[in-house]
């Protein structure tokens, strides 16, 4: 029976400062993975209604109708994933350079509070006096600086729970960590495209935000269970440009360049691929599925499909082919592309004037939720792995540069697909739109493919003293 033994107490913390010596689970995971089903449910929630709200909610000053076009929706909705995507990197400097992972997320988790609140007063702008679109900015700024600024703060946050001893828990952790966001978010999806029709957008945007207020409770009562990692003050910039720091960036770099193809397919499921779903037959099994809730296909199948690649699939894989971190990153990037050939193909048949079935959507989910298994989880425990023991929180939000770069990419196309509408000119219209984006993915994964023969890194661990080549 394993004994855990203390780290050496130190004058200066009250609270644990590394790992405990054992091969037990940590006991503030508990609370990590509550706090983040609250959260997740709150943001995803929030996501789930923002495509409909703006094309088919949005008011003007004076309370009338004034909804967007769906490529200016495409526009806000993919900033705004770049902003929360971009502000890691602010997070994750302020958690690794001066507070610390633990004080990072509380104080930034208020913000994230405060843009709730404030985005549950756009539906009112007689009671405001303010547009509801600069309402919805502010809402959405204030919302991206919280979520962006924690997200590299609580992935790192679950690694430095983990020593020497317990680390081969890792993998399986991240794996129910990502389990989790899903669970949260499969509740969301469902419920705020109800709530939106048959409450309005004031307590659809409102039942995240008392979602929100609950993960930061959640989390500071964890507070005594944590190991607080102490903020590496100058040791951190000293790490960033050291030998290590800077080959581990350099590393990573290219990798994360092909990954932001991936993300900007990805999050078009809660944009593009809501916008198709208007114009689907969404009767399924007598019950007519709202164009939003399909999004809950998602975080359904990843919660199936997490034990399904854990246990089996990768299992099996291994058997005949030796499936490393990286060899899983490129069977999902090689996967993306099929799946959006599939809506490319629906949209197809849409343009020719028939009514498909949401179950050709359904199919496409399936083909990207196994490709996020492969591609999402992967690069978060790789990248916490390759990061070196003072910049885990940095590493993680130059990954999440990726998904910036991608949404970047996404809303770049969209606003150039208004601007050339608005000079006469159609360009991408319909089916041409989603092989566009199809065949971008199918490029970079096989460069992808290329590239990974000659990657070299080195992997590091709280608590362990050495270093291990991969």
């Amino acid at each position: 029976m394993s004994k855990e033994i203390p780290p050496v107490p130190t004058p200066t913390s009250k609270y644990l400062i590394e790992p405990l010596l054992s091969d037990k689970m940590p006991s503030g995971i508990p609370y990590i993975v509550g706090n983040e089903i609250a959260e997740r449910f709150s943001f995803y929630g929030m996501r789930a209604i923002l495509a409909v709200f703006l094309t088919t909610h949005l008011l003007d000053s004076s309370g009338n109708l004034d909804p967007m076009d769906d490529n200016t929706a495409n526009v806000w909705q993919h900033n705004f994933v770049a902003a929360v995507y971009f502000l890691p990197l602010i997070g994750a400097i302020l958690s690794d350079w001066l507070l610390g992972k633990y004080r990072t997320i509380l104080w930034l988790s208020m913000f994230y509070c405060l843009g709730h609140a404030v985005m549950a007063l756009a539906d009112y702008p007689a009671m405001t006096g303010i547009s509801p679109k600069a309402t919805m900015a502010v809402a959405l700024g204030l919302i991206a600086f919280g979520a962006g600024g924690i997200k590299p703060c609580v992935s790192a946050h679950v690694g430095d729970q983990f020593g020497a001893k317990n680390q081969h828990l890792l993998s399986n952790v991240y794996s129910w960590f990502y389990f989790a966001i899903n669970f949260g978010s499969t509740f969301s999806t469902l419920l705020t495209p109800w709530l939106l029709v048959h409450y309005g957008p004031g307590v659809a945007f409102g039942v995240p935000g008392v979602l929100m207020a609950i993960a930061t409770f959640t989390f500071w009562l964890g507070r005594n269970k944590f190991v607080h990692i102490p903020a590496g003050g100058r040791k951190f910039f000293t790490e960033t440009i050291s030998k290590d720091g800077l080959l581990a960036i350099a590393n990573l770099a290219p990798l994360y360049l092909m990954l932001a193809p991936f993300w900007a397919l990805f999050d078009q499921t809660q944009s593009s691929w809501v916008h198709q779903a208007r114009d689907l037959n969404c009767n399924m099994l007598g019950y007519e599925v709202l164009p939003a809730q399909i999004q809950a296909a998602n975080p359904i199948l990843v919660m199936l499909f997490i034990p399904l690649f854990a246990y089996v699939i990768y299992p099996a894989i291994n058997k005949v082919w030796r499936l490393t971190p990286l060899r899983k990153i490129g069977l999902g990037l090689l996967l993306t592309g099929p799946a959006f050939a599939v809506v490319a193909w629906t949209q197809m048949r849409i343009d020719a004037g028939e009514t498909p079935h949401l179950s050709w959507q359904l199919l496409a989910y399936v083909l990207m939720t196994a490709a996020e298994i492969m591609v999402s989880i992967t690069a978060l425990e790789f990248s916490y792995t390759q990061a070196p023991k003072k910049m885990k929180s940095f590493i993680m939000g130059v990954y999440f540069l990726s998904i910036t770069l991608g949404n970047v990419f996404t809303s770049g196309v969209n606003s150039f697909i208004k601007s050339q509408r608005d000079s006469g000119n159609d360009i991408l219209v319909g089916a041409d739109y989603f092989w566009f984006f199809t065949w971008v993915m199918i490029v970079t994964a096989l460069i992808y493919v290329a590239w990974s023969n000659f990657y070299k890194g080195k992997t590091y661990i709280q608590g362990a003293e050495e270093t291990t080549t991969i």
